[in-house]
C-alpha cells in the first residue's frame, strides 16, 4: 500500500477517536492532531493537548493507538503529545463546534479586539448569558447560565496565543 494511502487511512481512523469526556467530538475536530508521519516500522502521530495536565491524555493516547492498530497496517503505532505549536481553541473545526453544541457545550467564543468573550446558549441561541463559575468540571470548561431559556450550560474556554 502506498504511503499516501496509509496516511489517508490513519486520518480517517482518527476521526473515530472521540474525546473521552465529550463523545460527540473527535480528536481531529478538536484540532489535536498535528502530524501523522510514517516511519520504517510504523506510524507516529503527534498530538497537541488541549490543556497541560489534562487527565484524559492517557485515555486519548490509548484510544488512538488501539484505533490505528486495528487498521493492521503498521508494526508499531506511536502517539506523542507535543507542545509546540500550542493548541488554541481556534483549531476546533466547524464540525467540531457543531458537535459541541449538540452535546450541550457552547464552543469557545472568538475573542474580540479587547480580549473579551461572550458565549451564546447552545440550547436556544440566546446571547443573554452570564458566567456562573469560571471553573467548570474540567480545566477547559466554564459554567454559564442562560437567562433566555433558564438553563445552565458549559462552555469551552477560549484559548489563544494572544492572551
Amino acid at each position: 500500500m502506498q504511503e499516501e494511502t496509509k496516511i489517508i487511512k490513519v486520518r480517517e481512523a482518527l476521526h473515530l477517536v472521540k474525546d473521552p469526556e465529550i463523545d460527540s467530538v473527535s480528536v481531529v475536530d478538536l484540532g489535536m492532531v498535528e502530524v501523522v508521519e510514517l516511519s520504517d516500522e510504523g506510524v507516529i502521530i503527534k498530538m497537541l493537548p488541549t490543556f497541560m495536565g489534562c487527565p484524559a491524555l492517557e485515555i486519548i493516547k490509548k484510544n488512538v493507538e488501539n484505533e490505528i492498530a486495528s487498521l493492521a497496517l503498521f508494526k508499531r503505532v506511536e502517539v506523542l503529545f507535543i507542545y509546540q505549536p500550542p493548541w488554541t481553541s481556534d483549531r476546533i473545526t466547524a464540525k467540531g463546534r457543531e458537535h459541541l453544541k449538540e452535546f450541550g457545550i457552547a464552543p469557545p467564543p472568538i475573542l474580540d479586539d479587547a480580549g473579551e468573550w461572550h458565549v451564546d446558549c447552545p440550547y436556544c441561541g440566546s446571547t443573554y448569558t452570564t458566567i456562573d463559575n469560571i471553573f467548570g468540571p474540567t480545566a477547559c470548561r466554564s459554567i454559564l447560565y442562560c437567562k433566555g431559556c433558564k438553563n445552565p450550560f458549559e462552555a469551552m474556554k477560549p484559548v489563544s496565543t494572544m492572551m
